[in-house]
């Protein structure tokens, strides 16, 4: 039975934990399945009188005062260890799960959606290079379908096994799509111990700033302020000066450029794509270079309900000897979840 099917069922009062845009989604995805929240609660000793959606935000100990025995719902995400140590204590005492709501476009990943695709995951499982590799893409899988968050402490892994399975070197032309300020470039250097060219990709203007003074005096570095796509295009752009900048329909109209067309017919040796759910047309123009010089790719798969079996699809048809790699942290929800294409 799917997460949404048990919500359905359930006699019990659906109680988040956790505010803001997560939870403003979660309460707007549910509501068109006549799924009602009952109240929103936060960690003790973080509420501060205040209403969220016109409920009052309790704190733990009144929710479960107020509520008795309740589903709850994480609305936020979180890798700090004592976020985690409490979801992990009010998971202990209430049916808990942590909705996996795509950050762009609509619908859940539910069992009807998975039978739907069943033939592209089992495609995408057949593909993956390790038993390793399956046993973490079973464990996203369930994790989409359930809410249930148990199978992830036992497939999540450090960024050190990450990088062990990229195999960078200090020859690397790499291209960051999605750099923001630039810590992937400062993690990319942590492992490769140098490199040959560096292309940092940033859209976001205040971003881009702090990204270029973040690598100001390195060489051969070109930075990009630029949405990418398939290039040529023109789309609306919403930036929000975080992480959370993205293509949307209400933003400001900037020109796409392209993974092709940035490198022009050169080389690129590694490429790191996490842009925010337009990873699909990032990959189709980069597809001359992917084609052509077989890059490693890092590609984010976490953003569409989609992407974790339509991402590495698209680049297998593109080039189909990559060996597949599948790893992601222990975030909740499984954000950061990427495949690895070497």
């Amino acid at each position: 039975m799917d997460f949404l099917t048990r919500l359905k069922n359930t006699r019990k009062p659906i109680v988040l934990y956790g505010m803001g845009n997560g939870a403003d989604k979660i309460i707007d995805t549910l509501a068109k399945e006549d799924i009602k929240i009952s109240g929103v609660f936060a960690s003790d000793g973080f509420v501060r009188k205040k209403n969220f959606r016109g409920m009052p935000l309790l704190s733990y100990s009144e929710a479960k005062e107020q509520y008795g025995d309740m589903v709850v719902l994480m609305s936020f995400g979180s890798s700090l260890p004592d976020v985690l140590a409490n979801v992990k204590k009010i998971a202990s005492e209430q049916e808990f799960y942590v909705p996996e709501v795509p950050v762009v476009g609509e619908g859940l990943f539910t069992d009807e959606y998975a039978l739907s695709h069943k033939e592209e995951l089992e495609s995408v499982y057949k593909a993956l290079a390790t038993d390793m590799d399956r046993a973490v893409f079973a464990s996203l899988v369930n994790y989409k379908l359930s809410g249930d968050i148990s199978s992830l402490y036992h497939s999540a892994s450090d960024e050190e096994t990450l990088y062990r399975m990229l195999s960078l070197t200090d020859k690397e032309i790499y291209m960051d799509c999605g750099a923001f300020s630039g810590d992937t470039v400062a993690s990319f250097l942590k492992y490769s111990g140098g490199y040959e060219k560096i292309y940092a990709v940033e859209p976001d203007g205040r971003s881009y700033k702090k990204l270029c003074k973040n690598l100001e005096g390195m060489e051969r570095v070109q930075c990009i302020n630029a949405p990418l796509g398939v290039g040529g295009e023109i789309a609306s752009f919403s930036a929000m000066g975080s992480r959370g900048s993205k293509l949307t329909d209400n933003g400001e109209e900037r020109e796409l450029k392209s993974i092709d067309g940035i490198l022009n017919g050169e080389g690129a040796s590694y490429i790191k794509i996490d842009v925010e759910g337009w990873e699909s047309a990032t990959i189709k123009g980069g597809q001359q270079t992917i084609k052509k010089y077989r890059p490693k790719l890092l590609v984010s798969c976490y953003h569409r309900r989609e992407d974790i079996f339509a991402l590495p699809l698209q680049i297998l048809s593109l080039n189909p000897d990559y060996k597949v790699h599948l790893w992601h942290p222990m975030y909740l929800p499984p954000w950061d979840a990427a495949y690895i294409f070497v």
